[in-house]
């Protein structure tokens, strides 16, 4: 199933096996796909980031092969091969070189406070401030947010729970396993009612994250009292290899 709001191109798409949409953008281009058994495997450029919404997955990727289940997320650069009898919600983007890492199962609720009740947990960090982040956002039952926008694309998984989306006089029905994409800068809300919902929600950059003056291993390295990030001749100064 695939519906669409022609004023603000927000979609859903029931789980299949293979490419759902591709999201071109001049800084972070994507692709959103979603598997099932079956042949189709994702592209072999860019990073992956997704989560298992039933059954369990093999993933077989450069960094070794590693069996998750549901609830658990993933960031994979490179070529990535998926296997197994799971179902699974993914994004590609085509130019991030993320760092390889599995988390998760999704908690009951998340550890950070955000808007309206709600909670939400950062699942893939971003390693340097600006790139990507999955994060999993519980919604309460009850739950009636505050219109509001994001300056980027949001892509994700409804992982338990049913709502809705509020996207002007127009509401669509979230329930377990659908996959969504919101553009950016779509007015929008989540509502619930008396079931909770969690999902898990892709974002293609980020304003929070480590810098290079700014990061645990420098800002706790103390010389003669003082934080290494105010020394400024013991900082290295060539950028690391990308």
């Amino acid at each position: 199933m695939a519906g669409m709001d022609p004023a603000t191109d927000f979609t859903v798409h029931r789980i299949a096996c293979g490419s759902l949409k591709r999201l071109p953008h001049p800084t972070w281009p994507c692709e959103l796909w979603s598997y099932r058994p079956g042949p189709w495997q994702p592209p072999a450029e860019g990073t992956h980031y997704g989560a298992v919404f039933s059954g369990r997955l093999t993933l077989r990727c450069r960094s070794g092969v590693f069996e998750i289940g549901a609830g658990m997320v993933f960031c994979v650069p490179g070529e990535l091969a998926l296997h197994g009898e799971g179902e699974a919600f993914g994004i590609t983007h085509l130019r991030s070189k993320g760092f390889f890492q599995i988390a998760g199962p999704i908690e009951a609720s998340g550890r950070l406070r955000y808007i309206d009740g709600c909670t939400d947990s950062l699942l893939i960090a971003p390693q340097v401030r600006g790139d990507p982040c999955l994060n999993h956002l519980h919604f309460p039952p009850r739950t009636d947010q505050t219109l509001h926008t994001h300056p980027s694309l949001r892509a994700g998984l409804i992982a338990r729970g049913r709502g809705v989306c509020r996207l002007g006089d127009r509401r669509v029905p979230l329930s377990p396993g659908l996959v969504f994409h919101l553009p950016p800068g779509s007015k929008h809300a989540f509502q619930t009612e008396a079931e909770s919902m969690d999902v898990v929600a892709f974002h293609p950059d980020s304003d929070f994250g480590p810098v290079h003056d700014d990061h645990p291993m420098i800002n706790r390295t103390i010389v003669d009292g003082i934080s290494a990030r105010h020394v400024e001749r013991i900082r290295t100064a060539e950028q690391p290899n990308e």
